[in-house]
């Protein structure tokens, strides 16, 4: 039977269709009635199916590195992160988890730590990919809001593409724009980038900026824009901090660009002459030593001239994992909450409580990633749980990350595969189900919501992440983790968006 899903690979959220084979493998199509994708695939989506295999996959928990039962391993993690708690504090254990998760997954660690065990230490390798996107969104709009639609790109008449590789890093949306571009010879196509990439290829005009310029850039075209009375009118009655924003971005120079002014001039007089423009941006932008900044940049350009939230123009940040806008829907950073609300705002930690009948509401920001491999290296962090992501290999520093991995007084994985550098490390490894093999929700780009289904059964005693946390908050002794499938979790992530 075929079974429509969502591809696990990157933000753009294609819908797939997987027939299981009869043999344990997956043929896979694009689904043409999704919207994300219209049956399109890029190289990874097609080759889904090759990588459901469970040669060499973890089957049943593992404590010291010995088999064990999933109640031992369990009864262990509960047991350490309560002592743990109780003899040094809740800000001596943290989760770092993952944009691979599933939404309801997500929800369930959150809930877990920020609400019960009182302590905002979770955060998420969506942390080295969005956060600049979420701090500026929140700076522009007051919360982690994405105003534009994939529709947007073939509906502008001006695409802007900023640190972002789009034919190669998301293929299927750059082959909805190089296809709307085909319908509408007029469209133009701006590539922003130091380097010569393949999406130069199909650009109009290529700026080969100096590294890390793209914020001047943004500050010399609000400069441009309200010299040449392009901003002002209605919206922007509603806008607060244009004079300071302006009076910011003067400071930069044509100069710091690198850019030959003619090359300059034509990019200002067409981004300013062209009201249908969307700018789009992503890791190039993001992970700037000054990424929150230069979102910001682009950002007060729409909203200076009220080029947002209408079709075919805004700003739009193109997400890098799978489910990173589920991930930051239910808090998943260490400094927000779930529904877009704010860790820091005392009403908002009273809803989300009440909501949860939390007994220890975080009450402050946790650490974020770097700083939070820092305080296991250091011995504040005493007991770590890691979900679906490899930090050991992939965090800045990763050698450092991996002694203090090493080192921690207990350290929980919960992994689809044994033998990666973190599982390695783990005191206990907990087997998860894997794509294919779980259900859920996931929010691409665009902010839509699409099912992740199950085609597969997981293998040997492989479970889902939200299961594992449920039952470890259960035996930890917390109440309302009770849950009696993702749906359940899902049902109360819905309802909490409509208390608060």
């Amino acid at each position: 039977m075929t079974v429509r899903t969502t591809c696990p690979y990157c933000g753009v959220g294609c819908g797939v269709l997987a027939t299981p084979d009869g043999q344990g493998g997956l043929t896979v199509r694009g689904d043409p009635d999704h919207p994300a994708n219209r049956g399109r695939l890029c190289v990874k989506g097609a080759a889904l199916g090759e990588t459901v295999a469970i040669a060499g996959r973890l089957l049943a928990p593992r404590i010291g590195g010995q088999d064990a039962s999933w109640d031992g391993a369990l009864d262990l993690i509960a047991a350490r992160f309560s002592e743990t708690v109780a003899r040094h504090g809740p800000d001596s254990v943290a989760m770092y988890v993952s944009g691979q998760l599933l939404t309801e997954d997500y929800y369930a660690a959150n809930k877990l730590m920020k609400g019960f065990i009182g302590s905002a230490n979770i955060d998420t390798n969506s942390r080295l990919c969005m956060a600049s996107s979420v701090a500026g969104h929140r700076r522009a709009f007051g919360s982690d809001t994405v105003p534009g639609l994939y529709e947007d790109l073939e509906l502008a008449d001006l695409v802007v593409l900023t640190g972002s590789n789009l034919a190669w890093c998301h293929p299927v949306l750059h082959q909805r724009l190089m296809a709307a571009r085909a319908a509408r010879p007029d469209m133009r196509i701006v590539v922003i980038d130091p380097r010569r990439t393949a999406t130069c290829e199909g650009a109009d005009l290529h700026l080969a900026i100096a590294p890390g310029a793209d914020g001047h850039l943004f500050n010399l075209l609000l400069a441009h824009l309200h010299d040449t009375g392009r901003t002002g009118g209605a919206f922007l009655t509603h806008v607060a901090g244009y004079d300071d924003a302006l009076r910011a971005a003067r400071a930069s120079r044509p100069q710091d660009t690198g850019l030959p002014p003619e090359a300059l001039r034509r990019f200002l007089d067409l981004w300013a002459g062209t009201e249908r423009t969307v700018t789009v941006y992503s890791q190039g932008i993001n992970q700037s030593d000054s990424g929150t900044d230069k979102v910001n940049a682009i950002i007060n350009c729409h909203l200076a001239t009220g080029r947002i939230g209408r079709p075919g123009m805004g700003p739009f940040s193109v997400t890098g994992q799978p489910n990173a806008m589920g991930g930051r829907e239910v808090g998943g950073l260490s400094n927000t909450l779930a529904c877009h609300l704010e860790l820091e705002n005392p009403a908002h930690r009273a809803a989300v409580g009440a909501f949860w009948a939390a007994p220890n509401m975080a009450h402050r920001p946790g650490l974020k990633a770097v700083d939070l491999f820092r305080a296991v290296g250091d011995g504040r962090i005493k007991a770590l749980w890691i979900m679906h992501t490899n930090p050991a290999v992939t965090m800045p520093e990763a050698d450092r990350v991996a002694r203090a991995i090493a080192a921690c007084d207990f350290t929980v994985v919960s992994e689809a595969w044994p033998e990666t550098d973190t599982a390695r490390l783990a005191d206990v490894l907990l087997p998860s189900a894997a794509w294919g093999e779980k259900d859920g929700a996931v929010t691409n780009s665009e902010r839509m919501i699409s099912r992740q289904r199950a085609v597969l059964a997981p293998p040997g005693q492989a479970r889902p992440d939200w299961w594992q946390i449920a039952q470890v908050a259960t035996r930890m002794g917390f109440a309302g983790f009770d849950w009696s499938g993702p749906g359940a979790v899902f049902a109360e992530h819905a309802a909490l968006s409509g208390v608060a």
